[in-house]
């Protein structure tokens, strides 16, 4: 598949080499969903608090499809040998402002660019690293199937989208990022990270149907008796798993090396 394009002052950056590099190949079984979708569904967003507590066992961990109320849903987990919260923190942060190439490292074959609304609060030596895309948009342009899209990535603070923030800290959930997305589906994110084995295992669910109101509150967007159309959770199943698998190969390296550079 084609990468992106990238200009020549991308190419002179330090981390260039990992767009140059191939992506790392996604496990075989998790392909293999795309042609034999799983039967269940992930944990309802009603229910997100078992996710973030690790008790959602009666839930689908990995797969894709829609539920009876017609939300669409995306569940993966991805084992990350040698990285570390610390490392996942930092990076949803940083590749958030500099260089596009940030973005397109993470997934050179179908990010575009991924820019924070806030730069400066991001950088902000202030802020806690795991507080760093909290109240922050990111203006996205990626593609995860149909073509490139615009997207704007609402990201909030746990509490704000509804959790119990009490989980967070704990061992299922060291630390996260939620959000919602405003394209042409809405969906509603969470990516949680804790520690297993020699690194980190990095659990995502997706609820595609809901958006964030004016006031900030996390509702259902898809009107009742409307569903869902199977391509859009298949598509984003499909791309998270590239994205991740690829993050996990790179991301030791690349926060080695760029740790102190904002």
């Amino acid at each position: 598949m084609k990468k992106v394009g990238v200009s020549q002052e991308e190419k002179n950056l330090s981390y260039y080499k990992y767009f140059e590099q191939d992506l790392a190949p996604i496990p075989p079984e998790k392909l293999a969903l795309l042609e034999n979708q799983p039967q269940g569904t992930c944990v309802p967003i009603e229910k997100k608090d078992l996710f973030l507590a690790g008790k959602d066992d009666d839930y689908l961990h990995i797969g894709y499809g829609v539920m009876d109320d017609g939300i669409g849903f995306v569940a993966n987990e991805t084992y990350m040998p040698g990285v570390t919260g610390e490392m996942l923190d930092w990076w949803f942060a940083w590749h958030s402002v500099g260089s596009d190439l940030r973005y397109k490292i993470w997934d050179p074959e179908d990010h575009y660019f991924a820019r924070a609304d806030k730069a400066d609060y991001v950088v902000d030596p202030n802020v806690p690293m795991n507080q760093k895309t909290w109240g922050v948009t990111h203006y996205i342009m990626e593609d995860v199937g149909p073509g490139p899209e615009f997207l704007m990535l609402q990201f909030m603070n746990p509490a704000d989208f509804g959790y119990d923030t009490s989980i967070i800290g704990t061992d299922k959930c060291e630390s996260m990022v939620c959000a919602v997305g405003l394209s042409s589906l809405a969906a509603a994110m969470t990516h949680k990270w804790y520690p297993y084995k020699d690194g980190v295992m990095f659990c995502s669910r997706f609820w595609i149907g809901y958006r964030l109101t004016e006031d900030r509150k996390v509702e259902r967007a898809l009107p009742e008796g409307a569903r869902v159309p199977d391509i859009a959770p298949k598509g984003l199943y499909a791309h998270n798993i590239k994205e991740f698998t690829n993050l996990a190969a790179i991301l030791p390296k690349v926060y080695a090396e760029e740790k102190d550079v904002f």
